[in-house]
C-alpha cells in the first residue's frame, strides 16, 4: 500500500452531510482559539508500566494493582475521575494522572514555561508513585514497549471505549492490540501563533518524526523477547490503522490548513461515539456521517480529535508523538530539544525551509530506514546521525536564546546521540 493512501476513509459522500460545513467550521474555530501571541510553553505527557518486585506487570484489577495505586494517589491528587465503581484518573493543578488501555499510568503535566518547574513536578510524581507501589515492592518503568510479556495477554481497563477500539483495531492487524496494551510514549505539546505557524510546526515535526523516534528509542524488548530491529514503537504505530496513524493526509501539500485537518477528522471512522450522557457506543461510521445532520458540540469536537493518532496531532496545540517513554531526565531532554527547535524563530525558519519539499512517502521511507539500520540509516538522502547532530547543534543555539538557564537539559539525549547509541541499546 502506498503510504499516502487512506483506504477506509471517505465512506460517506460529503454532499450527503448537510451539517458538514457547520461542523468543519466548529473544528476550525477550535484550532483558531488555540493560537497564542507568544508561544513559549510546553506540555509533557509521560506513560509508565507498573510492575511488582518480580518484574511482573500490574493489571488494573488485581490486589495492589493499578486501581489501588490510583486510590493511594487520590490522597494527594484529590480531583478524582470515576466511572461506576471504577477509578480512572486523579488530578491536581498542572498534573493529570490517567490510565491507558492496559493500565499504563500517564502523567499529563503543564503547560510549562520553565523546564525547572517541569522537573520538580515530574520528580514529585515519580516519588508519589513509588510510595503507592511500596506494598508490592513495585516500580514504574518508563520504556517504549512492555518488557514483561505478550501484549495480548494483558487485561484491558474497564472502559467501554477501549473495548470498542480493541474490537475495531484487531480486525485490521495485530498491531492495534499491541499499540493499546504494549506501548508507552513521551509526548511533547507546543503552541502556535496562528494557522501558518501551526502548519509549519506540524510539517517540521512530521518530517523529523523518524529522527525523533530514533533519538528516543527505548524499547529493547518486544513481545517477551529481544526486539527484531530498532524503533519498535514506530512499527507498531505504522501499521496500527492507516486511517488514523502516521502522517495526516495532504499535510505536506501546498494549501494545507485548519480546514484540511478538519476534513481529515470528519472523514475518519470514529470507532467510538459518545452520547449526551458521556457513554461510549461502537460506531465505525466517519465523524462526518455520524454528525451528518447534527451540529457538533465542543465535547464532540474534542472527542473526535482524540480518536486520531498521527505522529503529529492537532488539538488546541501541536502534539508531537513519536518518542518512546523515557526516564524523566531524558523526557525533559527531549522537551528541551523541541523547545529549542520550535520556539526560536531562526531555528524554526531553517527547519521550515529544509522540510517544505518533503513528501509523506519520503517520511514513510525514512521510518523504514531508521527501523532497519538505526544510526546507520539514510533519511531524506542524508545520514540520520548527521541530522541528529545538527538538531542538537541548532537547539544549543535556540534554547539559550529563549531560556538560557535550560541548556543543560539537552545533555542526556545529546550524549547518547554523540555516541550513536540509544536507551534501548543500553538496556
Amino acid at each position: 500500500m502506498n503510504a499516502s493512501e487512506n483506504p477506509r476513509s471517505m465512506r460517506g459522500a460529503r454532499n450527503a452531510q448537510p451539517a458538514r460545513a457547520f461542523n468543519k467550521a466548529a473544528l476550525v474555530s477550535y484550532f483558531q482559539e488555540g493560537a497564542v501571541a507568544d508561544p513559549r510553553e510546553v506540555g509533557i505527557e509521560l506513560e509508565h508500566f507498573l510492575v511488582d518486585g518480580t518484574g511482573e506487570a500490574l493489571s488494573y484489577s488485581q490486589p495492589h494493582g493499578v486501581r489501588d495505586v490510583l486510590i493511594a494517589l487520590s490522597e494527594r491528587y484529590t480531583d478524582v475521575t470515576t466511572h461506576g465503581n471504577d477509578i480512572l484518573g486523579v488530578a491536581k493543578p498542572q498534573m493529570n494522572v490517567t490510565i491507558e488501555p492496559a493500565a499504563q499510568l500517564e502523567l499529563s503535566a503543564g503547560p510549562f514555561s520553565s523546564l525547572d518547574t517541569a522537573k520538580r513536578i515530574f520528580d514529585e510524581f515519580e516519588a508519589d508513585v513509588a510510595r503507592a507501589l511500596e506494598p508490592v515492592c513495585g516500580r514504574a518503568m518508563a520504556v517504549g514497549y512492555d518488557p514483561s510479556g505478550r501484549a495480548t495477554d494483558k487485561e484491558l481497563i474497564p472502559k467501554a471505549r477501549y473495548d470498542y477500539m480493541n474490537e475495531y483495531l484487531s480486525a485490521i492487524s495485530p498491531w492495534g492490540p499491541r499499540m493499546m496494551r504494549g506501548s508507552a510514549s513521551t509526548q511533547v505539546s507546543i503552541d502556535y501563533r496562528d494557522e501558518a505557524d501551526c502548519i509549519a510546526k506540524m510539517r517540521i515535526a512530521a518530517v523529523l518524526s523518524p529522527v525523533f523516534a530514533l533519538i528516543c528509542d527505548n524499547a529493547a524488548i518486544f513481545e517477551g523477547g529481544p526486539r527484531p530491529h530498532p524503533c519498535m514503537r514506530t512499527e507498531v504505530w505504522k501499521y496500527c490503522d492507516p486511517d488514523r496513524c502516521n502522517t495526516p493526509p495532504h499535510l505536506m501539500e501546498p494549501g494545507f490548513g485548519f480546514g484540511s485537518y478538519a476534513d481529515y477528522i470528519l472523514d475518519t471512522p470514529a470507532i467510538v461515539r459518545m452520547d449526551e450522557n458521556g457513554e461510549a457506543h461502537y460506531d465505525p461510521r466517519s465523524f462526518g456521517d455520524i454528525f451528518a445532520e447534527q451540529p457538533m458540540t465542543r465535547a464532540d469536537v474534542e472527542h473526535a480529535l482524540s480518536m486520531v493518532f498521527p505522529d503529529v496531532r492537532l488539538k488546541s496545540y501541536v502534539e508531537i508523538r513519536p518518542a518512546d517513554s523515557m526516564p524523566v531526565a531524558f523526557a525533559l531532554s527531549y522537551a528541551a530539544l523541541i523547545k529549542g527547535l520550535f520556539y526560536y524563530d531562526e531555528c524554526l525558519e531553517a527547519l521550515r525551509y529544509s522540510c517544505e519539499r518533503m513528501s509523506i512517502d519520503a517520511i514513510w521511507r525514512a521510518k523504514e530506514s531508521v527501523m532497519a539500520k538505526g544510526y546507520c540509516g539514510l533519511v531524506y538522502g542524508r545520514n540520520v546521525a548527521e541530522i541528529a547532530d545538527e538538531l542538537f547543534e541548532m537547539a544549543r543555539i535556540g534554547l539559550p536564546a529563549i531560556a538560557p538557564h535550560e541548556k543543560d537539559f539537552l545533555e542526556p539525549l545529546a550524549t547518547l546521540v554523540a555516541k550513536r547509541t540509544t536507551l534501548a541499546d543500553l538496556s
